[in-house]
């Protein structure tokens, strides 16, 4: 007599088994990005040293933000009462205080993510993120979110102050908002630029570096590479030339500006000059951050004498991109110079913003960054550093 074995069913309760989640490497979800940005951001708020950075970032910026405001007032006592002085007198200091928080912003936010991956890769607490159901770009995103906020928590502290400066004068409240965001992107492209470093390298140390690299290349090289690239596009050319035309045996005195007491006349030739074109590599001068907040700031209402740092750069990178004009202008005891220069910048207001070229490198910069990030966390990997800690 055989016995068969009847399988025992379960009994039907009524619920529904759990779904099943497949993730892949670009798989998003606002609960894992989420999740991640809490983990982070809960560790850094329990650290003390991260609080005693935002405490001393505050005093300094609002140190330097009094010291520039009693420049500023004593620059409009020695000029006297003016509305022309004091509007540049407060884009002075706005433009300087911005310029300020976003060059120590650039210092602090690296330190946010350079070191994010491969701390935690060393920590040995990296591994348990990832045998989660948690993509590697959630991670990635989680982090560049919480490294964001902890950079924009440096940001708030200094925004009182930009304010404070806005509030001197001569900036449009549109300006304030523009430059307020933009020093917001621009902390964003450093973390996400830091985050592919800090999943490249396998030392903290190393990832750092070369997120201030980075950094300098965008600020400081740029600025050399253009300087030291000029020379290698410009030459000598046979150009239309306006110059001075003196008749001779004729006495011109000159007034104590060193201006000619009368016109004198100028005609149109062709000779040869040394013609820079700076139209050439003008873009080397738009990556840089200093550069896409201050030509992004609108102009003065009345602009004819560029007298602070912001309005100085706008029309400084948009000539460059302008370049030489022909004919070339070598009247220079003509009367009219004032009018020429208003038609020049006119024209390089013609040519558009230089600013939106700058940000969209540098948030590709950042993009990539962050794929980087993503390939490197993508598991399994098929060869590891020397000395990597897996878990």
């Amino acid at each position: 007599m055989s016995t068969e074995v009847q399988p025992r069913i379960a009994p039907d309760d009524g619920a529904a088994p759990p779904p099943v989640r497949h993730t892949g490497t670009w798989s998003l979800t606002w609960a894992g990005v989420r999740t991640v940005a809490t983990l982070e951001l809960r560790q850094r708020v329990r650290s003390t040293r991260w609080i005693v950075s935002l405490v001393v970032f505050g005093v300094v910026v609002g140190v330097v933000t009094t010291l520039t405001f009693f420049v500023a007032r004593q620059m409009v006592d020695d000029m006297g009462a003016d509305p022309t002085v004091d509007a540049t007198a407060g884009r002075t200091m706005f433009g300087f205080i911005v310029f300020f928080v976003l060059f120590l912003g650039l210092l602090v936010s690296p330190t946010l993510s350079a070191t994010s991956i491969n701390g935690d890769r060393s920590n040995g607490t990296l591994a348990t993120l990832q045998v989660t159901l948690l993509s590697p770009a959630e991670i990635v995103l989680g982090k560049l979110l919480a490294s964001w906020v902890a950079s924009l928590a440096f940001l708030a502290v200094s925004v009182p102050f930009i304010v404070w400066a806005f509030a001197t004068g001569g900036t449009a409240f549109v300006g304030l908002v523009t430059t307020v965001l933009l020093l917001a992107v621009v902390l964003a492209v450093v973390c996400a630029i830091g985050l592919g470093f800090s999943a490249l390298t396998a030392r903290t140390a190393g990832s750092a570096v070369l997120t201030y690299v980075a950094i300098a290349g965008l600020t400081v090289v740029s600025l050399i590479v253009f300087g030291l690239s000029v020379p290698l596009v410009s030459g000598e050319e046979r150009v239309q030339v306006r110059t001075e035309r003196w008749a001779p045996g004729r006495d011109i005195t000159f007034d104590e500006n060193g201006r000619p007491s009368e016109e004198i006349p100028c005609e149109l030739g062709e000779e040869e000059r040394y013609v820079t074109h700076t139209e050439r590599t003008w873009w080397l001068l738009a990556v840089n951050p200093f550069v896409v907040v201050a030509d992004a700031l609108p102009p003065a209402a009345d602009d004819t004498q560029i007298a602070d740092p912001m309005t100085g750069i706008r029309y400084g990178v948009r000539l460059a991109r302008l370049g030489a004009q022909e004919p070339l202008d070598e009247c220079w005891s003509s009367q009219d110079w004032q009018e020429r220069e208003r038609e020049s910048r006119e024209r390089a207001d013609a040519l558009g913003a230089v600013w939106p070229w700058g940000l969209v490198f540098n948030l590709l910069l950042g993009a990539a960054g962050v794929v980087l990030a993503v390939r490197r966390l993508t598991i399994p990997q098929a060869k590891l550093p020397r000395g990597t800690r897996v878990a």
